[in-house]
């Protein structure tokens, strides 16, 4: 019999899988729904976000399906990028759709920033950490 702790762990799992399924979507329609609105919607700052967004969500969602054991490491990226396009999303005012994007980002940063622990579980590569942070801001 499973203990649970595995069951929740799985719950979870698949609680995040499907909130990184739906942001996918969401953030794919948003980007359609932003160029043909153009003006600030249209700006490449902002599109860029969602197409982050969008992407890092799916590879996410994969790297969970797939069982990786590196998942928690996309998860945590996934988490800032989604809260990042919540905050551009939200910025846009009183739009239905904006505002509908932004919560599914923020659902979606909440569930991948507890899947990933809320912490990078590993250490990175310390050279990558070095020339990480040897980059210009």
């Amino acid at each position: 019999m499973a203990s649970v702790e595995v069951m929740n762990a799985d719950s979870d799992m698949r609680q995040c899988i499907e909130d990184c399924l739906a942001c996918h979507r969401v953030c794919m329609e948003t980007l359609t729904y932003c160029l043909g609105k153009g003006g600030k919607h249209a700006e490449a700052r902002h599109l860029r976000l969602l197409m982050d967004c969008a992407e890092i969500c799916q590879t996410s969602a994969n790297f969970m399906l797939r069982d990786s054991e590196l998942h928690s490491r996309t998860c945590f990226a996934c988490s800032e990028v989604c809260g990042r396009c919540a905050e551009s999303c939200a910025q846009m005012g009183e739009d239905v759709v904006m505002k509908a994007c932004a919560d599914m980002c923020t659902q979606c940063s909440d569930s991948c920033w507890r899947m990933g622990g809320g912490v990078m579980s590993q250490t990175p590569n310390p050279e990558a950490a070095q020339r990480a942070a040897d980059l210009p801001a």
